[in-house]
């Protein structure tokens, strides 16, 4: 299984990265399989570096902020008006409500919506796409939001997605090959409850759950990306990083 960071910028883009982006590639003896965790503003024009956009199998929108899903507008237009023609529907699995979203951000009429296009799931229990198996698990934010557990063979890769502190990360990211975290709040800030993850809190969830490798991301351009790293190696001693975008891990 491979990670490859598309966009990792917190909130919004910052000056060198999309928002949240994140495609993963495996093989299933047969061909390469890729899904999309995320597609945040700017992403989709990043996603040309890394892969065809029209090559992708699925995406999976861990929640409906905008730094999380508004490139699917741009992806159904893309998909729809391609000059090689309008191409096959593949899945988009998302909370609840994810299609009536998608339209109304492009303001079309919720039927069809983008359904012509995409064919939708409402995450809930674990399922597979090709070589994957992904659990979602519900986490702590002001919007239904979920954390992903992708599993390829003896490979595990967690996401947090957006979240603030919860014991439903524990058992998710549990002796995770690789933990791509959120860090977007510092230690010491007022911080609102209920909403996002500090470089601390992030460390602590590897450590507790015997991570193998620890990536940071989804840190705002307001906030330094060395505050984050340094907060988490204070209570992490694996391997620790900061997500870039066009960065690539093989897990």
């Amino acid at each position: 299984m491979e990670l490859t960071i598309v966009g990792c910028s917190g909130s919004y883009p910052g000056p060198d990265s999309p928002a949240s982006c994140y495609l993963v590639t495996a093989n299933d003896g047969e061909r390469d399989w890729r899904i999309l965790l995320d597609l945040g503003n700017g992403a989709l024009g990043a996603l040309h570096n890394y892969a065809d956009p029209l090559a992708i199998d699925a995406v999976l929108l861990s929640h409906l902020h905008a730094d999380h899903c508004v490139d699917m507008t741009s992806y159904y237009v893309l998909r729809k008006y391609h000059p090689s023609g309008v191409q096959p529907r593949i899945p988009v699995h998302g909370p609840k409500g994810t299609a009536r979203r998608l339209a109304k951000a492009y303001d079309l009429p919720h039927t069809p919506g983008m359904r012509e296009e995409f064919s939708f799931h409402r995450l809930h229990d674990t399922f597979e796409i090709g070589p994957f198996t992904i659990t979602p698990v519900r986490v702590d934010h002001p919007v239904p939001a979920y954390a992903f557990r992708v599993v390829v063979g003896q490979s595990v890769l967690a996401y947090t997605g957006d979240t603030g502190p919860t014991d439903a990360l524990v058992e998710l990211v549990k002796d995770a090959d690789l933990l791509l975290a959120e860090a977007a709040f510092r230690e010491g800030d007022d911080n609102p409850p209920h909403l996002h993850l500090t470089g601390r809190e992030a460390g602590e969830y590897a450590a507790k759950a015997g991570v193998k490798r620890l990536v940071l991301t989804h840190i705002p351009p307001w906030h330094s990306r060395a505050d984050a790293l340094a907060e988490a190696v204070e209570v992490y001693d694996g391997p620790a990083e900061l997500a870039a975008a066009g960065a690539v891990y093989t897990l």
